[in-house]
């Protein structure tokens, strides 16, 4: 049975609505494949890789798990352990042990028989006085086989350390881990976004859409998104972000319809995730705005972001004027122009007098 050591954040197990944990997970990844490239996601906020290599250039497992601890423990609460097999490795990690080779089935021994996970199973033992996983290790196989069918030996097995993986969702290692080519193709950063992904078929586009199949089949179908481009204005409005489709024909017709006030090309490289305050002046220090008819009231001078220091325009654009649902009461007028200040270019937004940094070009 292989030594594993397994990486498991307490925080990132539960998924979050926008991704946010997922998103960080993925950065745990790729600090964990600095150690080792063979790293197998086991489910969101557990991952886990073969211990007997890496441990020989650190210096033992001791020190590879202190190392990769501290490293991920950079980026967010860490528990790391070592033992043989999945299932034993990720209570070790729970408890941040190196089990020693062999001594698995003296480290499962006490542990309640609860923890592998099947309610039946385990009310059923209890009831028979067999509590721990030591005293139904000490089972003779045949006779749990004849008592608990096969999910029973397969437990069993596990109990007394001569299996290491316990594929049950009750079990918080449990799950389906993708492949070696699932994993190094990383598809499992539940946002895609490749260049020229969806266009011709090659066999790197094949190599990942299996990736990614296998990480929708690991943590669901929503788990993995794409950036789809549609019509829209601003930049934040003609990005956003769908569940992806191997098979889905991504062609948006809004894309070629008319859209006053559109911004004209190229697009910024940032968007940020809320618009930043700002504040735009002349050269007289008096506000800029821009009037009912769409045109800038006087030439934009300076720029402030944040109530921070002011910076010369050397150059602008626009505005491009825009009224969205003026037939509601949730109408918005607003308009948008192009700043240059120094070694920065932003997207202003005006609305309601206000100014906005909206997005950033690189």
């Amino acid at each position: 049975m292989n030594r594993l050591l397994v990486v498991r954040c307490p925080d990132l197990l539960d998924e979050d609505e926008d991704g946010a944990a997922l998103r960080l997970f993925v950065t745990v990844i790729g600090t964990v494949e600095s150690y080792c490239p063979w790293v197998t996601t086991v489910r969101p906020g557990i991952c886990s890789l073969p211990a007997r290599g890496p441990s020989r250039y650190f210096g033992g497992e001791g020190p590879l798990a202190r190392s990769v601890a501290d490293a991920v423990s950079d980026i967010t609460a860490v528990e790391v352990g070592v033992a043989d097999g999945l299932f034993a490795a990720d209570l070790a990690a729970r408890s941040g042990q190196v089990v020693p080779p062999g001594g698995t089935p003296g480290f499962l021994a006490p542990f309640p028989v609860g923890i592998l996970g099947h309610p039946e199973l385990a009310e059923l033992l209890t009831r028979l006085g067999i509590r721990t996983l030591g005293d139904f290790a000490a089972l003779p196989e045949s006779h749990v086989l004849g008592r608990f069918g096969a999910d029973g030996v397969t437990c069993h097995r596990v109990a007394g350390g001569r299996s290491g993986d316990l594929s049950h969702p009750g079990h918080p290692a449990a799950g389906r881990r993708i492949d070696e080519q699932s994993s190094r193709a990383r598809g499992d950063r539940a946002v895609v976004g490749e260049s020229g992904f969806w266009g011709g078929v090659s066999d790197a586009d094949v190599r990942a859409g299996r990736a990614l199949a296998a990480v929708q089949d690991l943590i669901g179908a929503d788990g993995v998104v794409t950036a789809r481009l549609q019509g829209g204005r601003g930049p934040a409005q003609r990005a956003r972000f769908v569940t992806w489709n191997a098979r889905e024909n991504h062609v948006d017709p809004t894309l070629v319809a008319p859209w006053p006030g559109q911004i004209p090309s190229p697009a910024p490289t940032v968007v940020h995730p809320a618009p930043i305050p700002a504040e735009l002046a002349d050269a007289d220090g008096q506000p800029v705005s821009v009037s009912g008819r769409g045109l800038l009231t006087a030439g934009p001078h300076r720029l402030s972001v944040e109530k921070g220091p002011w910076a010369v325009v050397t150059a602008w654009a626009g505005p491009w004027p825009s009224e969205e649902r003026w037939w509601s009461r949730s109408r918005r007028r607003g308009a948008r122009m192009q700043a240059v200040t120094g070694g920065e270019a932003h997207l202003l937004l005006v609305e309601r007098g206000r100014w906005w940094v909206e997005a950033t070009y690189g």
